[in-house]
């Protein structure tokens, strides 16, 4: 009997995988009967693997995004012991920090329409990006470890934006336990320059019009206030840099950790132990990449307002909020009646704390903005954190999630098709080549709209806004 066979529903939104064999816990997929159909069994077999995790607690979690990773699947979640856990690098994933960030402007589309191609390639020109795509800011290597240990801040100190900015950040862009020595020479040559790009593959700078606002008075906290109204929306993470921290750490325990290692049900699930310094280490260096991930998009946010402005003069252009998608940290949550102190790793999921929570004080009284991001040509999302989150340690999905490899997209798709296909509809595409073009097509990702009215159904998010791209920056 497949494991797909042996869920159960618990839910509309929600099923259930019983334990067995290894696992200390429950694993919860929260899917709608379509997206089930869709989930690779390999996918839902690494969700039971986490569960095997020592010092799990409480469930493994998979939202409806989940698709087959690297050890654990991306749109996965697990909260381990602080003491009695540990840290996994697969379930936090190599682009650490990979992440988004909205802008919302005073322009409107009817505005912006007039001069939409002007600003697409005052854009594309203005922000490097494509594979190994080098920043326009040269930090040597003794440079670059204020960047990893200062993160957003050090991009503010230099110009590139305000405190304003920092205080719609996701840690303020900053993470605290950074130490820029438990990085590897390589990975600072790596991110050393490539500071300040977008990169390729699936990230994008696209622009953005309000298309539907379902809660009126949360959008305008989050200074959403028409259908129409203009944002722009950064999705890029910690490059070259975070992808060999990830490796350097994968090769260092499983060296380090041969027994532990022999009982997981797999090898990529390889942890550091709490306690440890190959533990302590690992998330001081996971927090440097992450630190890189935020002022890179900080760096890239300046650009943004310079381009805008060089079209269409002052905009009005705010930070309505940076999300991590990837990425490990030290939180509490009830555990069993008791509050513990828990290693929270996210990969391919999206924090989303409910009112009253440690976000900004203007968003409080409404929660935590969450970015759901689409590809080209289908929507990206605004919700909202729930108190239900509690159920998946306040996570929620990250994008759509992948249905077809690169390598089956470079098949089925040519990327001058796309182009023109979404031109067709309206929506203006520059890149860096016709091969992402192909590879990150809508047709390549599940159906977003389902997957967020899942976590709706669900319970654990509420719906703000839907956005819709007009211009897409692809590397």
């Amino acid at each position: 009997m497949s494991l797909k066979d042996r869920l159960v529903k618990v839910r509309e939104g929600l099923y259930e995988l019983p334990k067995s064999g290894c696992m200390k816990v429950p694993a919860w997929l929260f899917l709608s009967e379509r997206l089930l159909r869709a989930v690779e069994e390999g996918a839902v077999r690494q969700i039971a693997n986490v569960a095997c995790l020592p010092g799990i607690h409480k469930r493994s979690v998979a939202l409806p995004d989940m698709h087959f990773g690297y050890g654990f699947p991306i749109g996965g979640v697990a909260a381990l012991d602080f003491e009695e856990g540990g840290l996994s690098p697969g379930g936090i994933g190599f682009d650490i920090n990979c992440g988004v960030r909205l802008l919302r402007s005073d322009l409107t589309e009817s505005v912006v329409r007039e001069r939409l191609g002007e600003l697409v390639e005052e854009i594309f020109r203005n922000v490097p990006s494509g594979v190994g795509s080098s920043g326009k800011i040269r930090l040597g290597p003794r440079e670059l470890p204020e960047v990893l240990e200062k993160g957003a801040e050090w991009a503010v100190d230099h110009g590139y934006g305000s405190r304003k900015d920092l205080e719609r950040t996701e840690e303020r862009g900053r993470m605290k336990g950074a130490d820029a020595s438990a990085v590897s020479r390589k990975a600072v040559e790596r991110g050393a320059s490539q500071l300040g790009s977008l990169g390729a593959g699936n990230h994008f700078l696209e622009v953005q019009r309000v298309e539907r606002i379902f809660l009126p008075e949360i959008a305008e906290k989050f200074g959403i206030i028409e259908e129409g109204q203009v944002c722009f929306m950064i999705h890029t993470g910690s490059r070259g840099l975070g992808h060999q921290i990830c490796g350097d750490y994968l090769i260092r325990l499983e060296r380090a950790f041969r027994k532990e290692l022999s009982e997981l049900p797999d090898r990529q699930l390889v942890y550091a132990p709490a306690g440890t310094e190959e533990c302590r280490n690992y998330f001081s260096a996971m927090a440097c990449a992450a630190n890189f991930a935020w002022c890179n998009r900080q760096m890239i946010t300046h650009w943004v307002r310079e381009s805008v402005s060089r079209i269409f003069g002052e905009a009005g252009i705010d930070v309505v909020y940076d999300v991590a998608h990837n990425i490990g940290k030290v939180e509490v949550h009830k555990i069993d009646g008791e509050r513990r102190k828990v290693f929270v790793h996210r990969k391919g999921a999206t924090r989303c704390f409910p009112p009253g929570s440690e976000i900004p004080e203007e968003y409080s009284s409404v929660g935590q903005p969450v970015l759901v991001p689409g590809s080209m040509g289908t929507a990206s999302y605004v919700l909202v954190g729930s108190p239900k989150a509690e159920e998946t340690f306040y996570s929620v999905c990250h994008g759509a999630g992948r249905v077809l490899s690169r390598q089956s997209a470079l098949r089925r798709f040519r990327g001058e098709k796309i182009k023109s296909s979404l031109g067709s509809r309206g929506i203006l595409v520059r890149s860096a080549s016709w091969k992402v073009l192909a590879e990150e097509a809508p047709d390549v990702y599940k159906d977003i709209d389902e997957v967020v009215r899942v976590c709706e159904v669900a319970g654990i998010s509420r719906t703000v806004a839907k956005l819709r791209p007009i211009g897409v920056i692809k590397g």
